[in-house]
């Protein structure tokens, strides 16, 4: 019996299948979810979210969130999350150089705009590994 996977951010559906397994991560570490597993509700860390479909593994970047895991179907809501085909390199590269430019020229910064540069640089960060993985 397979999973039905759904990831979704505040922009759009950035994936909807019929999978065999999904590893998510959470704060609490990596999370391997496999048809018929228990319920379970759990917050999404930055990192990178692997999906199993047919024997291949896909790689998706995702920052924050919460994943909820109901019968066969998983859902993904997250603040970012993008598939590795869609990650581009030179733009994921200039806007990790300016949100750390930002941090080290902040002086008095409100903290959270402090927060949402460091989470900046952390999906920054899962995007160019997992863009850089196969090389």
């Amino acid at each position: 019996m397979p999973l039905t996977l759904e990831i979704v951010t505040p922009e759009s559906r950035v994936y909807s299948d019929t999978i065999e397994t999904v590893v998510i991560p959470t704060t609490s570490g990596e999370v391997g979810i496999l048809p018929g597993h228990i319920p379970l509700l759990t917050e999404i860390e930055h990192g990178e979210l692997r999906v199993t479909k047919n024997g291949q593994t896909q790689w998706l970047a995702v920052s924050g969130g919460f994943a909820q895991v109901d019968g066969d179907r998983v859902s993904v809501l997250a603040e970012h999350a993008i598939t590795e085909e869609k990650i581009d390199e030179h733009a994921v590269e200039a806007a990790l150089k300016r949100a750390e430019q930002d941090i080290r020229e902040a002086k008095d910064i409100d903290p959270a705009q402090y927060e949402h540069l460091q989470n900046l640089v952390r999906y920054s960060g899962v995007q160019l590994a997992i863009k850089r993985r196969r090389r």
